[in-house]
Order: structure tokens, then sequence, then C-alpha cells
């Protein structure tokens, strides 16, 4: 699986901006770069220690001048990659992105594929599946509950976690392979009671990562969380209050919302995702039933169901609701 081609990369957002970074990764990064780039003491890329940086130009084979940029060295296996990298810091214009990356792929460069900048790195054994999974997810995460998880993860929170049951699996396998092989003889290696809580404390282990699947998948994609109840009770109104804006429309008419509306909402480092549905009655409209039933679908796939009554209105009538 391994390949020895070097790609390069826009590492920036797409679009115009103050510095764009523009990464070269594989074997021939050095030289590649070497190409269109002229330090301005003369230095070649090779010859620089790792994690230095050094200001120049990028040329273009007229010797024309692209762009001044700093370029920065990282030399394997002390990179992202794990392999030689080269990171150039240039003018965030379209233009001198598009340039560089031109002059890099005439020089014998290939265009990243997503995502293989992490790949290199897993293959390259600069993190396992579970670190590289992170990357993506503190990339996109958007609360400081996200990123706290994303970042833990990338750091090998859970690859230890998974390494610590390993080994009491392989402690627990290997008392009883040992049982097994002298099970004629009249010996025990293991107290059975150590072996008992040996396995409970295991499943236990298992329940608490099985467990976080929840927890974590909240934390990442945002608690889905259902506003439902009869007409008229102020679900919209309690939306708009929650995030602070007139997201729908209110009114005294009964079956004013008749499809869902949805936002998200931060509160306190967690993502919320708000969910405003019909409200819930006989009705001979159909446009309205439909919205009804969109409003049953939205309750079985919420989190959190917030059920909203008249407090005027006996509980009886509402009951069927809850």
């Amino acid at each position: 699986m391994q390949d020895s081609d070097t790609i390069c990369a826009v590492s920036t957002p797409p679009g115009v901006g103050g510095i764009a970074v523009i990464r070269v990764s594989g074997p021939m990064a050095f030289e590649l770069t070497g190409k269109i780039f002229k330090g301005a003491k003369g230095k070649p890329l090779e010859g620089l220690n790792g994690y230095s940086a050094v200001y120049g130009q990028i040329v273009d084979k007229a010797n024309e001048s692209v762009d001044d940029v700093i370029v920065t060295v990282f030399k394997a296996p002390h990179s992202f990659t794990g392999e030689d990298v080269v990171e150039i810091s240039c003018h965030g214009s379209v233009y001198i992105q598009q340039r560089i990356m031109q002059l890099l792929i005439e020089n014998g460069g290939r265009v990243a594929k997503p995502g293989e900048y992490t790949q290199r790195a897993f293959l390259n054994g600069k993190m396992d599946l579970s670190q590289a999974e992170a990357v993506a997810d503190l990339i996109s995460s958007t609360t400081k509950s996200a990123h706290r998880v994303a970042l833990s993860q990338m750091r090998g929170g859970v690859s230890n976690e998974l390494k610590q049951l390993r080994d009491a699996l392989l402690k627990f396998a290997s008392l009883i392979e040992l049982e097994l092989d002298f099970s004629t003889e009249d010996v025990e290696f293991a107290d059975r009671a150590e072996l008992v809580e040996l396995l409970e404390s295991i499943r236990a282990h298992i329940k608490t990562l099985t467990d976080s699947f929840t927890t974590g998948n909240a934390i990442k994609n945002g608690i889905p969380v259902t506003i439902t109840g009869p007409t008229n009770v102020g679900k919209s109104t309690l939306l708009n209050l929650i995030l602070n804006e007139e997201k729908a429309i209110v009114s005294n008419v009964r079956g004013t919302t008749r499809d869902v509306i949805e936002d998200v909402f931060v509160y306190s480092g967690v993502q919320f995702r708000l969910t405003d549905t019909a409200g819930i009655r006989s009705t001979e409209d159909e446009v309205e039933k439909m919205g009804i039933e969109r409003s049953f679908q939205k309750m079985k796939e919420a989190t959190v169901v917030l059920l909203m009554v008249d407090g005027l209105v006996p509980m009886e009538e509402t009951q069927r609701f809850i």
C-alpha cells in the first residue's frame, strides 16, 4: 500500500485569504520544492535542519518571481506523514496558489487525494485508525466539547483504553490456557475468584466503552431535541426564544406550523439540534396531516422530546401525547 509519489495540495481553506499553505510530502519533497524555490541565503532545503523555516521566492521556469514565501522543512520521520514534508506559506491569492501547485506538478508532483496525508501518516505508523478518524472529527468540530473529545482521541485516548482492554483479555486467555494445559494435573494456577473478578472487570470495561458511543455521537453530531405537543401551546415561540431570532412563524391560528423547522443551538459547549414540529391534533387537512406524521417521526428520532402543553387544559386531554 506504500506510495512513492510525492504529493502536494493546498492545506488551507479554498478562497482568498491573507496567507495560504501548500503542503508537499514524499521522498522527493525537498528536491521538487527546490526546483521552484530560491532561498534568500541560497542554502538547499536538504541541508536545513528539521523544523526550520526559510524566506525566499517561488520562481517559474523563466526565473520570474511568482511570490515571496516562507518554506518550512520537516524531515522524516518527524513529520505529520512520517515522510519528508515541505510547507510553503504564500500569499492567499487564488492565482498564486494555483500557480505554485501548477509548478509543483510540472516538476513531478501529484495532487494529493482526499485524506491522503492522513492515510500516509497511518501507513507510516504515525497514528492508528482511531487517531486517523479523530483528525477529521477535530477539523469539523464546531463546539468546545466536540473539540475536546476529538483532541483526546487523536492523542491516543481511545487507543490507550483499547490497549488496556487487550492486555486484560490476553491475561485472562493465558490463565485459561494454562489451566487447560494442566487440566489433568492436580494443580491450580489461577484462583477462581480472581478469574471471575478479572472477567467482571473486562465486562465492565467493554460496557463503558460501548456506552460511551452514544455520548460521543451526541457530542460530535449534536443532541437531537424535538419540541412537540398540541397546537397553539407555544412550541414555535419557545424555539424563537432559544435561538434568539424569528425562525418560526408564530400565530394564533391553529396549525400554523405544518412542516419541520430545524436549527442548532450551543449551550455550555454542547450542540443541540432543535426541531419544531406541527401541533398534534385531529384534522381533515391533508397537508397538516403530513406535518403531524413528520412530528411523530421526529419524536422517534430524538434523544430528547420536549412536550409542551397548555396549563389551562386538563392533563387528561393531552395524556395521549406523552
